[in-house]
């Protein structure tokens, strides 16, 4: 019986509650052809459906006694580990990756690999991902829920579209900024401004303290600094760091420096979807609000794009 075929355990259920009553008033003859066609119907073994055709009622009750744990306090201590630095995502999107994400986290020292733990991985269920997720307590209570943003003066005067993949001219850039907060959003924290180029893949990392005006700009600058082309088409989302009277007017003088026309479009498509920021698996949930971290985070940013020029596509992590 193919997969499309399998009945589920309520639809068998059904399906030999109608059987049952045909099944007690039949001949012994009778009866074992009847088996015979459950058998083949249901996938199930003939001494299972001859106990269920014996029962007095075929309802499917609760279980009494509660199944023994299978996934110890390591495997889910992993489980919220891997869930954290992809960005807490869902069980439905975090359980085929699972595996993977955590040999990589396992290669740079963040958790540690055995035998058993890797087939625990491997055969943990959605179901069973999800309810270990419901499990994480909030240290940090749900902010409320509010209506749509107004936007802006800024972001009103500019058009919304999208880069077209099939690009094939460099300088049409996606933008965005990757916060490394933790699991709280205030006070001045370190963020990734990460760039890419849609039609040769170069990316650019910068790390910037904070999301203002002389923060942003130097982020940007260093970016402008070490690209080999011109940005012809700037493509960020549509947060307030990106769509203020400062950056209008510092994109204004990089178009009489540059000699380019760039314009400021807002992307539905999150660049922290299409290409993931390398830091912030590495980061996990922790907090980043120091100056060196924030030296070394744009040296390794610099690292990363100079490996993806070669060839490799493989996140690199400072060391």
């Amino acid at each position: 019986m193919t997969t499309e075929e399998t009945m589920t355990i309520t639809e068998r259920r059904k399906y030999l509650t109608k059987m049952q009553t045909r099944y007690q008033a039949a001949n012994r003859q009778l009866r074992g052809q009847l088996l015979t066609e459950m058998e083949a119907i249901t996938g199930m073994h003939r001494k299972s459906l001859t106990r269920l055709m014996a029962q007095q009622s075929l309802t499917r009750t609760r279980r009494r006694t509660q199944r023994g744990t299978v996934y110890g306090t390591e495997v889910r201590r992993i489980v919220r580990t891997v869930w954290e630095s992809l960005d807490c995502i869902c069980a439905e999107r975090l359980t085929p990756q699972l595996l993977a994400t955590a040999e990589h986290l396992a290669r740079f020292g963040e958790i540690a690999l055995t035998p058993m733990l890797i087939a625990q991985l491997a055969a943990i269920s959605e179901a069973t991902v999800t309810r270990m997720l419901r499990g994480i307590p909030r240290t940090i209570p749900r902010l409320p829920r509010k209506g749509p943003a107004q936007a802006n003066r800024v972001l009103r005067a500019v058009p919304m579209g999208r880069i077209p993949w099939q690009t094939t001219a460099p300088g049409w850039c996606e933008v965005d900024l990757v916060h490394h907060c933790g699991e709280s959003a205030t006070g001045e924290y370190l963020h990734t401004l990460q760039l890419i180029d849609v039609a040769t893949g170069w990316s650019e990392r910068a790390a910037v303290r904070g999301r203002g005006q002389a923060a942003m700009e130097a982020g940007f600058q260093r970016i402008i600094d070490r690209l080999p082309f011109p940005i012809l088409h700037l493509h960020p989302d549509n947060g307030a760091e990106f769509f203020n009277d400062h950056l209008v007017r510092f994109w204004g003088e990089a178009i009489r420096i540059a000699s380019s026309e760039i314009l400021l479009w807002w992307s539905r498509c999150l660049m922290s979807k299409s290409y993931p920021c390398p830091f912030a698996g590495r980061m996990g949930g922790r907090r980043g609000n120091d100056e060196h971290e924030e030296q070394t985070r744009t040296a390794g940013g610099r690292l990363t794009a100079l490996r993806s020029r070669d060839g490799d596509r493989q996140s690199a992590h400072p060391q």
